[in-house]
């Protein structure tokens, strides 16, 4: 979580580097200025939001939160994100926009590479949801729910149903209900870590 300047300005450069996004040209700055990556935008927006929400929540500052917030969920609405803040660690890359939707009470560590139509959340009504370890890479389509925990450096393959606790690391979980099915050397998939 974001506790302070030096945190936001972590989380926004590890953000920055888990996309892949380098120190830029002035040819390059024209070229992002007219053609924006809007999932970069979503995330220093939340990031952004995070900070002021977490460490800047008095006086004045209160009406730009309100401003953030409009911004924030406007661009999730463009994107069909349903992202609470505060749930993930830094390094997270968001690889394509599309419904993604995450429960409020989630934790997500730090370095998760994250694809569409990923859904974390609760089960059947219950406050619990998955807390989920660093250098995590989920494929399309899974779905991970309840109050459950995922280890650090395991791989969640596309589609995979995972609503039970996995301890190990360095597995990939698939299928439904989500079983270990391989090793994974995660660095191989999580370029950055």
């Amino acid at each position: 979580m974001i506790n302070s300047k030096a945190d936001y300005i972590s989380y926004l450069n590890q953000d920055q580097k888990a996309h892949g996004i380098k120190p830029m040209s002035l040819t390059e700055k024209i070229v992002r200025y007219v053609s924006p990556n809007p999932i970069w935008i979503f995330q220093k927006t939340m990031r952004k939001l995070e900070y002021y929400n977490n460490c800047k929540n008095n006086g004045v500052n209160k009406i730009y939160i309100l401003f953030l917030k409009y911004k924030f969920k406007k661009i999730s609405l463009k994107l069909g994100f349903s992202i609470p803040i505060n749930v993930f660690g830094p390094g997270l890359n968001i690889v394509h926009y599309g419904t993604i939707v995450i429960n409020n009470n989630a934790k997500i560590g730090s370095n998760c590479r994250m694809h569409a139509c990923v859904n974390i959340g609760a089960s059947g009504g219950e406050k619990g949801a998955p807390q989920i370890g660093d250098n995590v890479y989920i494929a399309p389509g899974a779905k991970i729910y309840g109050d459950i925990k995922i280890a650090s450096n395991i791989a969640i393959g596309a589609n995979a149903v995972v609503n039970k606790t996995f301890s190990e690391e360095h597995i990939v979980l698939g299928g439904i209900p989500a079983k270990p099915i391989g090793q994974v050397d995660i660095k191989r998939i999580i370029k950055h870590i």
